[in-house]
């Protein structure tokens, strides 16, 4: 007996509702970009390895998914490494390849490649799926989709202001009420490493920082000293785990913590910049945050730092993130490019709203009306109708086969299609249809204009896009 097939754990396939409501949540990430004023790329979703390594820390290079070349990949192996089993040199000389890790990356690569052809500011974005060899878990995947944002060619806080007003406009639309959009500034988190004296270690510092909700204070300290940050410095750190209170007082408290570190008062200024500007614009639904512990331990961010956070009383990871990245485009050649970007979660999107039943009803719903096929002649005759329901925007087919009746109906009503049709000698003789109601069950004889405005004005029938 075969094998019953599988797919590799982390991925997943899709039946039709779920990709009808995965599709609901990108028409609405779009059309917000769009409103925006931001443009479609694509990228591949495969870049040369040297492309993508050493761009993430090295947690983020473990978790890109390496290719193997194609044909004898042994043959240019490294034979030291592979006799020694040093897996990092031996990867090296057998994949040139891997697949995306995020999409902020490939566009970094691809505003370089590109440079004289992109009008600056350049405002992008880009909807395409990413691939980590991350520990599969709820919300976490080896395979998932990204919608992200990015301005390159300015280094105005304007941006920082308008990608906020973009979060709240897309979870608004998706009537997602109560997100927390939380903020830091990775110059802050400069400061602080300067503060405690571990400016060195600031890569460090800041991985173990954005560990902070996941695993504990005490388990973050541990972690900083087994990086070599020393003990006095930890010990410094007391105040900025204790920090509460709204925005304006957050930011007088990292005021005193931060008072002899030139950088991390800039970073200040920038928040308080941004703060001002949403405190006169306003919020739909969503609500700014600052989180001084905030740190998404990814080396490219230079200035301000994003992450969203689901309603309260839903668990789930971050829905969206982001940051400035001024010096992301230097790494290929290209410096002096300010850039900021962020990204929203669709599959845990789409899992919150999952929890919370904010799915519209209708957006699974595919096919209005379905004509029953009672042979040949029938069908012929049902087809031309088809066609102009079609040309109406009506989602309508034809049952293929001339199957029983009862078959085609309980067909109907498994695939929840509110209206079918039936066509016999009677009907095509006076240019007629019978419409039924499938949920009252109402029937009646109709001419095919009749058909076409009982469709479309039934609440039933009321699903198109």
């Amino acid at each position: 007996m075969a094998q019953k097939p599988s797919i590799p754990k982390g991925t997943r396939d899709f039946n039709p509702e779920q990709v009808a409501k995965r599709n609901y949540i990108f028409s609405t990430v779009r059309s917000a970009f769009e409103t925006f004023g931001f443009q479609p790329i694509e990228t591949p979703s495969f870049e040369n390895s040297n492309t993508l390594m050493g761009k993430y820390g090295d947690e983020g290079d473990r978790l890109i998914f390496k290719i193997l070349n194609s044909g004898d990949y042994l043959s240019k192996a490294n034979e030291k490494a592979y006799s020694e089993k040093d897996s990092n040199t031996l990867t090296s000389s057998i994949s040139e390849k891997a697949l995306r890790y995020d999409l902020t990356v490939p566009f970094a690569r691809y505003v370089v490649q590109h440079q004289n052809d992109i009008e600056f500011p350049f405002k992008r974005y880009q909807v395409q799926p990413v691939w980590r060899a991350d520990r599969p878990q709820k919300g976490r995947f080896r395979e998932f989709y990204q919608c992200d944002a990015d301005v390159v060619g300015s280094d105005s806080l304007w941006q920082e202001v308008e990608f906020i007003q973009l979060y709240d406009t897309v979870f608004s639309a998706l009537k997602l009420d109560g997100v927390t959009i939380k903020i830091n500034n990775r110059k802050i988190l400069s400061g602080i490493a300067e503060v405690i004296g571990a400016s060195d270690k600031l890569i460090d510092f800041t991985v173990a920082l954005d560990k902070l909700d996941k695993i504990g204070e005490e388990k973050v300290k541990q972690e900083m000293l087994g990086k070599g940050i020393p003990q006095s410095g930890i010990d410094k750190l007391a105040p900025l785990f204790s920090i509460s209170g709204n925005f304006e007082s957050q930011i007088d408290s990292l005021k005193a913590i931060l008072s002899i570190s030139e950088e991390g008062k800039k970073g200040i200024e920038e928040l308080e910049f941004i703060n001002n500007a949403i405190s006169v614009l306003g919020l739909k639904t969503a609500k700014l945050q600052l989180d001084v512990t905030l740190a998404r331990g990814l080396n490219y961010y230079t200035g301000a730092i994003f992450e969203v956070a689901a309603p309260e009383g839903v668990k789930m990871g971050s829905i969206g993130g982001g940051g400035r990245y001024d010096d992301l485009t230097g790494i290929f050649g290209m410096p002096n490019m300010s850039g900021v970007g962020i990204s929203f979660g669709l599959d845990r999107i789409y899992l919150v709203l999952e929890e919370l039943n904010l799915f519209p009803e209708t957006v699974s719903k595919n096919v209005e009306v379905l004509f029953i096929n009672f042979g040949n002649k029938e069908a012929l005759f049902s087809l031309k109708a088809i066609k102009q329901l079609r040309e109406q925007g009506i989602h309508a087919e034809l049952y293929p086969d001339a199957a029983k009746m009862k078959k085609q109906m309980t067909h109907a009503n498994r695939r929840e299609i509110p209206f079918v049709v039936l066509v016999g000698d009677q009907e095509i003789n006076s240019s007629t249809y019978t419409l039924k109601n499938m949920k009252t069950g109402v029937q009646e004889k109709v001419a095919l204009d009749a058909l076409i405005s009982s469709i479309k004005r039934s609440p039933e029938g009321q699903f198109r896009t």
